[in-house]
């Protein structure tokens, strides 16, 4: 059994309105994330990642907040508390309203937020 608490991260990233805390347990990861009002991963997180879109896989619990996805095909969907998501890479973020946008990511952690 492992046993963590992601107010304890062994690892948090900072980048312009992001903040990702991550735990890792016996090589899985948890990430919590959290984007401020107005993030946006094209100009937040894109130049850190160096890839056109979000080439991340994700597995999201949304806590609070909102945010729409858009796919690189165009499919849109609008998350909200208690939205759970399954994203592919080769996507688009951004935050809706005046909220932050909580997530818990059971699948993104290891990579999310680093250069590709």
């Amino acid at each position: 059994m492992y046993l963590k608490n992601i107010d304890k991260p062994d690892e948090s990233r900072n980048l312009p309105m992001t903040k990702i805390d991550v735990v890792n347990l016996n090589g899985e990861t948890v990430m919590r994330a959290t984007f401020q009002p107005g993030w946006k991963w094209s100009e937040c997180v894109k130049p850190t990642a160096g890839t056109d879109s979000c080439q991340v896989p994700h597995l999201n619990y949304i806590i609070s907040g909102k945010m729409m996805v858009v796919m690189d095909d165009g499919t849109k969907s609008e998350m909200g508390p208690g939205d759970v998501a399954l994203i592919p890479p080769g996507h688009n973020a951004w935050v809706l309203g005046n909220e932050p946008c909580v997530a818990i990511d059971f699948k993104g952690g290891n990579t999310y937020a680093k250069p590709s």
